[in-house]
């Protein structure tokens, strides 16, 4: 299987401070990857350079159109984190959405008539077509995320890469997007994601880098998901356990317990907590209310 993405020798720095040191990867044509990593790791700085957002100190990424595609070059796009974005900014859902619209050179600002079935079919298969009105802020942050998701996608990339899409949101809408992406995966997009929810990682994607400021170790979460890479790639004491068929990953909790930190914590009140069995009384308004005695 040829590659879509190739990086050799790459290094980066900000003035003499290393940020990424000589990192060598290449992602195959349909694969899902994510990279993990400590806060600090490189994994943004990483992305960056793919997209040609930096220019790195040292050493080249180089992007493999199929011999079979009738582009000349593989099409990116970008889901940033969600806290980089200005909710506040005076723009509607479907708006945002055609700002990721590739367009020629020489074209009219405003969508053609195409182009605005295309953003409502991407806003339809990612269950926001209805939302297509709204203002941006006015959305959860599952919705958000759908609607950049959506703006990556409009542009039809051979590559989709994202930055902590998990990020900001309860584990459901997490786990619904993780799905999501599967399904764009097994239709054929080839993706590339960072994040910091390892046990999501091992659950869902079938490889992982792990990166911090160098690629410490790659390949499917039971191989790479070790406590010795996961202690190097995190320079902490981490646990790999096995439950049910599942591999979870926590950080080994310190022998103290709470009450040797605080051996006279201030507590609240026990409340009186309704049971199904509380009784019921009868109020002045003939409506059932529970019986609760204080």
């Amino acid at each position: 299987m040829d590659p879509i993405l190739e990086v050799h020798n790459l290094s980066l720095q900000y003035r003499h401070t290393p940020v990424l040191q000589e990192i060598n990867l290449h992602l195959h044509s349909g694969q899902f990857a994510a990279i993990v990593g400590p806060s600090g790791a490189g994994k943004t700085s990483l992305l960056k350079l793919i997209l040609g957002l930096l220019r790195a100190t040292q050493g080249q990424v180089q992007l493999i159109q199929d011999s079979n595609a009738s582009r000349s070059a593989p099409r990116l796009s970008y889901v940033p984190q969600v806290d980089v974005v200005d909710w506040n900014f005076p723009v509607t859902v479907q708006q945002v959405v055609w700002m990721g619209r590739p367009r020629p050179k020489f074209s009219w600002p405003w969508p053609t008539d195409a182009e605005k079935q295309r953003v409502q079919n991407v806003l339809e298969q990612l269950e926001i077509g209805h939302l297509a009105n709204q203002h941006i802020r006015n959305l959860s942050g599952g919705q958000q995320q759908r609607v950049f998701l959506a703006r990556a996608l409009v542009a039809e990339p051979d590559l989709l890469v994202l930055d902590e899409p998990t990020s900001g949101v309860d584990m459901r809408t997490a786990e619904n997007m993780l799905h999501l992406l599967l399904d764009l995966n097994q239709q054929g997009m080839t993706i590339l994601m960072t994040t910091h929810d390892l046990n999501m990682a091992a659950a869902h994607i079938p490889w992982i880098i792990c990166l911090n400021k160098r690629i410490i170790a790659e390949g499917e979460p039971e191989a790479v998901f070790t406590e010795p890479i996961l202690n190097e790639t995190y320079q902490g004491d981490m646990m790999v356990l096995h439950h049910d068929g599942l591999l979870l990953v926590q950080q080994r909790p310190h022998e103290h317990t709470r009450d040797d930190v605080l051996p006279n914590p201030i507590l609240g009140h026990e409340a009186d907590f309704l049971t199904p069995t509380t009784p019921l009384e009868e109020s002045p308004n003939g409506c059932a209310t529970p019986a609760v005695s204080v």
